[in-house]
């Protein structure tokens, strides 16, 4: 069996020697000549159907040669049938809700997850009753019109970790959608648990470079065809271009994840033993819900974790002002290390109680660590982390 390592530089280049090539080609077609009319429309309806491919693309929105590198890549990676690119990870979330109004009106969904997949949910904008849940009531809140379970694991922002094979055990023959984006396919793969869909804000590790935009959901092919049809029709495929720097991105996945678990590993404790923080968010340190299932659900503790200020909402907000070498911006598993607020940006759409009730106070900063040099970024976070002492104590 090939490694996963191996995989993330290869996948989706095989053809690259037969075609005389060493890097993936960017296609930038909007439109594709059809000079066999049987043909084309032949072509047409598959794809429009949700095929994976076609003999002539017709139309960029309904298919793309450079997306669909990237596509087969990432089902390697998550050791799927298929997957589905987006314009974002909110377009593909989108998708996979519009989706399953085919088979109920009723979601359910454990909390905290990413602020605006919650916005999203809660909204019902999607046409869905969406009841948030605790992982261990699945089983007893589902209903005959239940339709999808969604949980994100790690969560976002406090990383609590979330059991996908109770989960999906819990939801019988309801499909069970997983945000991995925390995690990244290099430390879980959740359709190995059992999990229909398994969904990545590629913006974030997959690209990891801060200049991409992009969703997916791997699965099997026979939910990735419907999700294709609603991605023709709602214009969501990823562009090209997107495709490219995504695809690029890949074969330093596991290094940049590697190194920067390392640094997160180092800067969590740390930063316990610090006198302004009450407490640290970090799977590794055994401080997250279901910490347990580091080493076996995940292969390792990651490099997000959040934590708690003594000094509240100013002690955060001063923290976010005086880092010199982080980047005080939301998103996250860029190369470089970025620190937010989460109450007061990312998670801002979300029901201040139920904000509350997730753990996401006025004090917590939540941060993706890059792959810097420990001692730099730590010199940082600690001079940050004392000015802002010292200006509550003036």
């Amino acid at each position: 069996m090939t490694r996963f390592e191996t995989l993330a530089v290869h996948a989706g280049r095989e053809d690259l020697t037969r075609l005389g090539l060493h890097a993936p080609p960017i296609d930038l077609s909007t439109t594709y000549p059809v000079t066999d009319l049987d043909a084309g429309t032949a072509s047409f309806d598959a794809l429009v159907g949700g095929a994976a491919s076609a003999a002539n693309p017709i139309y960029a929105r309904l298919h793309n040669p450079t997306v669909a590198r990237v596509e087969n890549a990432l089902a390697s990676l998550e050791g799927t049938e298929a997957c589905v690119a987006y314009g974002s990870g909110m377009a593909a979330l989108t998708a996979v809700l519009l989706d399953a109004r085919s088979r109920g009106g009723h979601v359910l969904v454990v909390r905290p997850l990413y602020g605006t997949s919650d916005h999203l949910l809660a909204s019902g904008l999607c046409g869905l009753e969406t009841e948030f849940v605790d992982a261990g009531d699945i089983a007893a809140r589902r209903r005959a019109d239940t339709a999808l379970v969604i949980i994100e694991t790690p969560a976002n922002p406090t990383l609590d970790l979330v059991d996908i094979r109770a989960v999906v055990e819990a939801a019988g023959d309801v499909p069970v959608l997983v945000d991995s984006t925390f995690a990244t396919p290099v430390l879980q793969q959740p359709a190995s648990l059992g999990a229909t869909y398994v969904m990545h804000s590629a913006t974030k590790f997959l690209g990891g470079h801060g200049d991409v935009i992009a969703g997916v959901i791997c699965c099997a092919e026979q939910h990735a065809q419907p999700l294709r049809t609603v991605r023709a029709a709602t214009g969501a495929l990823l562009h090209p271009l997107g495709a490219y720097l995504l695809h690029r991105g890949l074969p330093t996945l596991a290094l940049r994840v590697e190194r920067a678990q390392a640094n997160a590993v180092a800067l969590a404790d740390r930063l316990a033993a610090h006198p302004a923080v009450a407490r640290v968010f970090f799977p590794g340190l055994g401080t997250v819900r279901n910490a347990h299932l580091v080493g076996t659900q995940m292969r390792g503790p990651g490099a997000l974790m959040a934590f708690d200020l003594h000094g509240g909402y100013d002690a955060a907000a001063a923290v976010m002002s005086r880092v010199r070498l982080m980047t005080p911006a939301v998103s996250l598993g860029s190369v470089d290390t970025l620190i937010q607020h989460p109450a007061g940006l990312t998670h801002r759409v979300v029901d201040p109680q139920a904000r509350l009730a997730s753990g996401i106070g006025p004090g917590l900063l939540r941060l993706s660590v890059g792959i810097e040099q420990v001692d730099d970024l730590w010199n940082d976070l600690a001079q940050a982390l004392e000015g802002a002492r010292l200006s509550a104590v003036a």
